[in-house]
């Protein structure tokens, strides 16, 4: 029989989540610059991808340049990366993203976790890369885990963030090569010093969550050089019709509307704009311009799709084709898998992660699937624990067990 559990309302999330961003925020207000290279992180041309690309390979650098990591300053050595990646096309394209080795960790040793980023927001200042660096990014609770197990840290702002952003939000085809290549940058980046053999790891919530488990889903054929050992994966978006429809008119419609600019973005035959109205054109173009994770989740929230769209474009053939190739669960995932997911999830619905995990297993995926009696925004952090134990065993060799 299935348990039903209490949900927490749109207040509870919404103030839970100001909180969360707070700490970020105030984190951010107390990070001064240290030297002259830090303070070159903040040229926002280095995010500006040069025209034509560089020739290479996907994970060779284009730039890099030093970070100053927010509170783990003192205790990691951390860098701005470009590298080369590849578009939900197929086609060549830039991504920037951090790399953090901890000072006392041998970078010849070290295992590389890719953490793959939940949701930042469409506006170029939201960029996860200048969270890192001004001390901002609220999932720094989980990164800090990474590094103070002595793990190195590749993290992806994936495709789009520049001054003219251009975001391919939870678009899998996209954001799957980008976790790849941030591992590939980080151990082509000379000063990182980390081994082209380490134990490889991909780590990730929400978008993250997605961003992994597309990315381990891709490895096998798009990286087979990587020494994949595992991979852990929450809240994951993996039906994005089921999780985007029955967020309009909710606490989430934010989220919907920025998932249509993030698939418009990446598949230019989409054409969102025909079929949006004089308000939806005018939201979108401002929710680009200045909305991060917070202002999708109160700014927008409560609002109808209707409201911005002059008929129901995103059912045309064209949308389903683009959303049915970006749907996680056909190709099994060759590693052990850590999935988790919060029962009373009101931003990325339990039923189609419930179907995925199910999915995998029959596939043979060898899966741990936990569940949280919580909320979306609140399992960014309760699952923390389970994941690092899960990371760590695979380091160690502990071999993998199924809860299938």
């Amino acid at each position: 029989m299935p348990i039903s559990f209490p949900r927490p309302s749109h207040r509870t999330l919404a103030a839970a989540l100001a909180i969360v961003l707070s700490a970020g925020v105030l984190s951010a207000l107390s990070v001064t610059p240290a030297n002259s290279a830090a303070t070159a992180a903040s040229d926002d041309s280095f995010y500006t991808p040069p025209s034509p690309l560089p020739a290479g390979k996907p994970g060779d650098i284009i730039r890099s340049r030093v970070s100053k990591a927010g509170p783990r300053k003192d205790s990691v050595n951390a860098w701005q990366v470009m590298y080369l990646s590849t578009d939900a096309l197929g086609r060549p394209d830039a991504v920037t993203g951090t790399v953090l080795v901890p000072k006392n960790a041998d970078p010849a040793k070290a295992p590389i976790v890719s953490f793959a980023a939940g949701t930042h927001g469409p506006a170029f200042h939201c960029t996860p890369s200048k969270m890192i660096d001004i001390g901002a990014f609220y999932e720094q609770s989980g990164l800090d885990d990474l590094l103070d197990a002595g793990y190195a840290v590749a993290l992806t702002d994936y495709e789009g963030y520049r001054q003219d952003p251009k975001t391919t939000y939870v678009v899998g085809r996209s954001e799957g090569p980008a976790v790849i290549d941030a591992v590939r940058a980080a151990q082509r980046l000379p000063e990182a010093k980390l081994s082209a053999d380490a134990k490889v790891l991909f780590r990730g919530y929400s978008q993250g969550g997605g961003a992994a488990a597309w990315a381990a889903e891709l490895q096998p054929t798009y990286a087979p050089e990587l020494n994949l050992v595992g991979v852990a994966a929450g809240g994951v978006p993996a039906d994005l019709v089921q999780v985007t429809l029955q967020l309009d008119g909710k606490f989430g419609f934010g989220v919907f509307a920025y998932a249509l600019v993030g698939l418009d973005n990446a598949y230019p035959e989409l054409k969102l704009d025909s079929f949006l109205s004089d308000n939806g054109r005018a939201k979108l173009a401002e929710m680009q311009k200045s909305a991060c994770t917070f202002e999708l989740l109160t700014t927008y929230a409560n609002q109808r799709i209707a409201d911005y769209t002059t008929s129901a474009g995103y059912v045309r053939p064209e949308w389903v084709k683009r959303l049915n190739e970006n749907k996680l669960g056909n190709t099994p995932i060759k590693v052990p898998l850590f999935l988790y997911h919060a029962t009373g999830d009101q931003l990325v619905q339990f039923a189609q992660a419930d179907a995925l995990h199910k999915t995998y297993c029959a596939a043979g995926v060898k899966t741990t699937w936990k569940t949280f009696d919580t909320d979306h925004i609140t399992a960014v952090y309760t699952g923390n624990a389970d994941v690092l134990t899960f990371l760590k065993d695979r380091v160690a060799g502990t071999p993998a067990t199924s809860n299938c």
